[in-house]
């Protein structure tokens, strides 16, 4: 069987083409598991996982949760908020007393940037980023490249035209690496006071004009706003950001095609998108939950495989 070039999965800079085929193909497989009535295979049997999470998260660790438990690993929660990191605890040290428990793999979500990497030099076990801090998202990513895939057959070729605030935004960066690679055509469109100062360096198209963005691209993936990373404000108001980069069925409908509209979540119903627009027919919002399972699964499996017992 072929196996990942890398050891962890840090971001999707560290990856080539053949992984993230290897990975889709995988979750070829796996989907097909958790299709079934019974959806836990015993792959993973004898590898403990630790779940760290130094920042929020709901989607993504239930994500991952549900992938390491249908795999049959043992599984270990970790939250920041209860732990000795409020005491002071370093992050070496937190997760050195978690591997004293003979953990096999780290799953990891961290409000800095290259917090992965710099564990991934410090500790023996397989490192996943689960977010780190405005970097990378790599298994988002992922999920997204491999739900084109399953909706338009292939994502070579492709127009993805990624809106909203690229500036604060882990899952763009991640998405721009991921769709690059895989030779789709990437352009991005939000107000420029949210587009980062590099955005020239990644190699894609900078729009500011939605509709001339909706009538280019084949997928649009709609980013939320990111308050939280937020310490001045980037644009005038909400309502003023919806009227210009806010995308309702309106809009849609008067595009000269079908565009099949993605979203990472959590979604700001009536901000970026309408209702009407995320329950449509158009939006693999939904798909891409179930797909961020089998992508989990994939990866936490290829992984776990180089893991030496």
């Amino acid at each position: 069987m072929s196996e990942l070039s890398v050891d962890h999965l840090l971001g999707i800079k560290y990856l080539n083409e053949k992984d993230i085929q290897l990975i889709f193909e995988t979750a070829d497989h796996f989907k097909e598991v958790i299709n079934r009535p019974i959806k836990k295979v015993p792959s993973l049997r004898d590898i403990t996982i630790a779940n760290l999470f130094f920042e929020n998260s709901t989607r993504t660790k239930l994500s991952f949760e549900l992938a390491e438990k249908r795999l049959s690993a043992d599984v270990i929660n970790f939250s920041a908020a209860q732990s000795s990191v409020k005491k002071g605890e370093t992050l070496i040290d937190t997760v050195n007393n978690i591997l004293s428990m003979k953990v096999d793999m780290v799953v990891m979500r961290h409000p800095n940037p290259g917090a992965g990497v710099f564990l991934s030099k410090h500790i023996n076990a397989s490192i996943i980023n689960a977010g780190d801090g405005a970097h990378e998202h790599p298994t988002q990513a992922l999920l997204d490249s491999y739900s084109i895939r399953e909706r338009l057959g292939d994502v070579a070729g492709k127009n993805v035209v990624i809106v909203g605030d690229i500036l604060h935004s882990r899952v763009a960066l991640s998405n721009i690496f991921a769709l690059k690679l895989q030779g789709a055509n990437v352009m991005v469109c939000g107000p420029k006071t949210l587009m980062p100062k590099y955005i020239d360096t990644l190699g894609v198209t900078v729009e500011t004009d939605l509709r001339k963005a909706l009538n280019w691209c084949d997928v649009a993936n709609m980013l939320r706003v990111q308050n939280e990373r937020m310490s001045v404000s980037y644009f005038p108001s909400s309502r003023e950001y919806t009227q210009q980069f806010g995308v309702n069925k309106a809009l849609l409908d008067s595009l000269d095609k079908e565009i099949t509209i993605m979203h990472p979540g959590p979604i700001n119903r009536g901000v970026e998108i309408t209702s009407d627009v995320a329950d449509s027919s158009q939006s693999i919002i939904l798909d891409q939950v179930q797909n961020g399972v089998a992508i989990r699964m994939a990866v936490i499996y290829l992984l776990a495989s180089k893991i030496k017992q």
